[in-house]
């Protein structure tokens, strides 16, 4: 009884942490899928570009956060206009939350001082669950009473409409961008039904999730070694939702473009290794994360894979304007 009350009680915390201090899913590669949390960092390639990756967060740690995302994305021509479409999907369970988050992209792109300036919006559905049927309290919980109106005991979720915006500045050798999530901060309402069913006055109730906004802030560049076939190739993300702010710092060496390998550290949280390689338009990577916090005593770390394919397109004009993105040169 007590190890089941431990657990039970583990996940709800790390399920209200999660909730509190961050509504996006952590990306240990997150420069492989910028436009997962920036909506103007689609079509900056010649190519449908497509990447996706499973995360396996804290392993040892029952019911510690999983999750699963998707971008794709091309440019096109619209006259002489230069715009890009995308998609973006991402799946997250904690504990007994569950969210799901999707979203259509369009960009507009121009190109200026030497660079292209992007311009985006996204909107999608926010999606949040609840596993109220799991829920465990004992008869002797001091804080808690098995009919406690505050904490539902059946399986709710509710979804609400969702937008993003970002800019994004393109160059050959460096790229930056700024974002915001959530942009309206939506509110899921999560209706459940008592037994009794009826309305609201005989045992409906409702309860709600609030996606926080989010601001990012990314960068990269590359950095040529002279006389050998490497490079190097750092970045950083920044995140904050105005009540808790995270950064990772990543440096990777690439060889013949083709091969990496780099090292990373997100603050106050996790050290990551990463190796990936891309041969002939298809993508693979993996991340390994060792946690600096207290947690490293219960978990024996979380691992990401990624993988992708891009798919080459045929723009016309010869693609005069054909740019290769410093992240996959």
């Amino acid at each position: 009884m007590m190890k089941k009350l431990l657990v039970t009680f583990a996940a709800a915390v790390m399920a209200a942490l999660s909730a509190m201090g961050q509504t996006d899913m952590q990306r240990a590669q997150y420069y492989e899928v910028p436009s997962s949390f920036n909506p103007s960092a689609i079509g900056n390639t010649d190519f449908v570009r497509i990447r996706a990756g499973a995360r396996l967060q804290w392993l040892g740690i029952e019911n510690a956060p999983q999750g699963f995302a998707g971008v794709a994305d091309m440019p096109f021509k619209l006259g002489s206009r230069r715009l890009a479409v995308g998609v973006n999907v991402a799946q997250e369970s904690a504990g007994l939350y569950k969210s799901l988050a999707f979203g259509a992209q369009v960009a507009y792109k121009l190109r200026k001082w030497g660079g292209v300036w992007s311009v985006g919006l996204q909107v999608g559905l926010y999606d949040q669950a609840f596993k109220g049927s799991e829920v465990f309290l004992p008869d002797d919980d001091d804080y808690h009473q098995g009919n406690d109106d505050a904490i539902p005991t059946s399986d709710i979720h509710g979804t609400a409409f969702d937008a993003a915006a970002g800019l994004w500045y393109e160059h050959p050798r460096f790229y930056a961008g700024l974002s915001c999530t959530h942009l309206t901060s939506p509110t899921v309402t999560m209706n459940a039904e008592s037994a009794g069913g009826g309305s609201e006055t005989s045992g409906d109730r409702k309860y709600q999730f609030q996606a926080k906004r989010t601001l990012y802030f990314t960068a990269g560049c590359n950095i040529p070694i002279k006389n050998t076939l490497f490079d190097i190739v750092p970045s950083v993300l920044v995140a904050s939702d105005f009540g808790f702010t995270t950064g990772q710092l990543t440096a990777r060496a690439r060889y013949r473009k083709m091969f990496s390998f780099g090292l990373g550290y997100r603050w106050d949280d996790a050290v990551i290794a990463t190796v990936a390689a891309e041969i002939k338009n298809f993508y693979v990577g993996y991340s390994y994360e060792y946690a600096t916090s207290a947690i490293r005593s219960a978990s024996s770390g979380s691992h990401e894979l990624m993988v992708g394919y891009s798919l080459k397109l045929n723009l016309g004009e010869k693609n005069r304007n054909r740019h290769k993105s410093v992240r996959i040169m």
